[in-house]
């Protein structure tokens, strides 16, 4: 951030900057008079500061207890093709991954459907649990064609998002995905990825990415925490024909 910010600005970037690294949800924050030594700023800075925090819901306050780090709730508009991390961004949430798993195997029917490829064809697997604030929010398979995926198996996957890797570095535009949203309950697997029990509700989204000239080239089953997102969009009436109108 700019050194000519207003100083609320500043301390409150850097308080974000701490979400998910030092201060996880829950997490207590430091106190008024703690935040006005550290950073040397009157009080009237401090409280700006923590209620734009609380504004972008990063924070909670409660009434003679202090401010706490809260649990993500995501908004998440579905107008573009966008990845996990560009999502983050654009809220303002601090966001990881903690790799899982990654594998070479053949590939399983749904997904070489998907990726239109042969029988008893290779593919890379990719498990990821994606973080927001620290905290659990999307347990993440993705499958890619054995030539992509052993290119993207080499990056550092934890702190790199697969579309930005497939677009700058291994030369794959992505532009367009086909979407299928469910709503579904947490097996064992995703249960104790997401820190939540067995049954719960999730959305499982399954999403198939093409590069140029409709070529398949990243298929994903997501699986995000059902108390932690909202998905939204903007749907245009149908135009009537003229036949209708009279």
């Amino acid at each position: 951030m700019p050194t000519d910010a207003p100083l609320y600005a500043q301390v409150e970037h850097a308080l974000s900057a701490r979400l998910g690294v030092d201060l996880c949800p829950g997490d207590r924050m430091p106190t008024e008079d703690e935040l006005i030594a550290e950073f040397g700023v009157s009080r009237i800075t401090v409280r700006r500061a923590i209620q734009n925090l609380a504004a972008k819901d990063l924070i909670v306050t409660k009434r003679g207890q202090g401010s706490f780090v809260a649990a993500p709730h995501i908004k998440q508009p579905l107008t573009a093709l966008t990845g996990f991390v560009e999502d983050m961004e654009a809220q303002g949430l601090p966001s990881r991954a903690r790799v899982v798993k990654i594998e070479e195997i053949i590939a399983p029917p749904d997904a070489r459907r998907a990726l239109e490829l042969p029988l008893g064809a290779q593919i890379t697997h990719i498990q990821r649990v994606r973080l927001a604030v620290g905290h659990p929010v999307s347990f993440d398979d993705t499958y890619l064609p054995v030539e992509l995926g052993r290119l993207i198996a080499q990056d550092d996957l934890e702190n790199e998002q697969i579309f930005t890797l497939l677009e700058s570095r291994h030369r794959t535009p992505l532009v367009e995905a086909a979407y299928a949203l469910q709503a579904s309950t947490a097996n064992p697997e995703v249960a104790e990825a997401l820190q939540i029990a067995e049954g719960d509700a999730v959305f499982r989204i399954e999403r198939t990415s093409f590069t140029i000239g409709q070529r398949p080239v990243d298929h994903e089953i997501l699986h995000y925490r059902g108390d932690a997102i909202t998905f939204t969009t903007r749907l245009p009436r149908p135009e009537k024909g003229m036949e209708d109108q009279q």
